[in-house]
């Protein structure tokens, strides 16, 4: 008996294979794109920052757990970046209470982070502290991505490619907030403003850098404009905060003020 072959769209083999690769990089604008629809999310606050940063409850656990000086010193390290986790969670709670007092949607400015431990874990934490949905945009790593258990179910992504990752937490972001990362978190930072000063992003976003103190060091930025790399106007890109009220504050009146919640927000997709 003859057997019939599977249809290509049923095909694994050829799914996985390099001649695909245009309809996997395809599903990952359009699958996320229905399930936005479907969840009638229209826009996000994005937090960025580093996967290596644990909460309190931890540090303090591995600093009493800590036995050799080198154990001790990464342990205080470890205790003084928990600091970032808890702020960036008390700010995730504070700006969900905030979007779901708005009285004409409760998917506007939903909470987004990567998904994964870390500043991204803090995020997703604190929207659910506070009763509200959030968005978890994963990508497969061989370490340190693993999905944090915060995220909504229906609203956990994960992804392969880098560049459709980036694209949604730039397409749906209204704000983005900064805390303290690596290469990863750097590289997000410098393309969306990137993508904002060579006018690529149209619509109005903010990005706010949170821990002056932490940023400053590791990008001068003052160095750029004095070199000519940047000018005066390319630093208005972007505000600095130091604590969660502060960046609240600001965040709430920037999106007070360009995105009231009665003026309508696109459909996705």
């Amino acid at each position: 008996m003859t057997q019939i072959p599977p249809k290509a769209y049923k095909n694994a083999r050829f799914l996985t294979s390099r001649h695909a690769r245009s309809l996997r990089i395809l599903s990952e604008y359009l699958e996320p794109a229905s399930r936005f629809h479907r969840e009638k999310v229209r826009d996000t606050i994005v937090f960025f920052g580093s996967a290596r940063i644990s909460d309190r409850a931890t540090a303090l656990t591995r600093l009493e757990a800590a036995r050799t000086p080198v154990e001790r010193k990464q342990a205080r390290l470890d205790l003084e970046k928990s600091a970032y986790y808890e702020e960036a969670r008390d700010l995730a709670r504070r700006l969900t209470a905030w979007s779901l007092g708005l009285s004409t949607d409760r998917a506007r400015f939903v909470v987004c982070s990567g998904g994964g431990p870390g500043i991204m874990e803090a995020a997703n934490r604190g929207a659910a502290e506070a009763g509200g949905r959030s968005i978890g945009l994963n990508i497969s790593l061989p370490l340190e991505q693993v999905p944090n258990p915060y995220v909504t179910r229906g609203l956990n992504f994960e992804f392969h490619y880098f560049f459709m990752r980036k694209y949604w937490f730039a397409y749906l972001a209204k704000a983005l907030i900064v805390f303290p990362g690596g290469y990863g978190t750097c590289d997000e930072l410098m393309e969306i403003l990137t993508l904002n000063q060579t006018g690529k992003i149209k619509k109005k976003i903010l990005v706010l850098v949170y821990g002056r103190k932490y940023w400053d060091e590791v990008v001068n930025w003052d160095a750029m404009q004095k070199w000519g790399m940047i000018n005066e106007h390319d630093q208005e890109l972007f505000q600095f905060a130091d604590e969660p009220g502060e960046a609240f504050e600001r965040i709430t009146e920037w999106l007070s003020r360009h995105y009231p919640p009665s003026a309508p927000s696109a459909e996705v997709g």
